[in-house]
């Protein structure tokens, strides 16, 4: 499968595992960012839903 022709959530996806890879940040302290990162991004969509 040709990343041109996948999803955008795939493309990002990728990129952020190549970002985060290239500068060698431990996968323990990724995980626990992308645990943040994803709590920041559920309350933004919740307040979007609830304008």
């Amino acid at each position: 499968m040709s990343l041109d022709n996948a999803p955008d959530d795939v493309k990002l996806a990728v990129d952020l595992i190549m970002l985060l890879e290239q500068h060698e940040i431990p996968p323990a302290t990724v995980l626990s960012a992308l645990e943040i990162v994803r709590d920041d991004f559920l309350r933004k969509q919740r307040e979007e839903a609830s304008r």
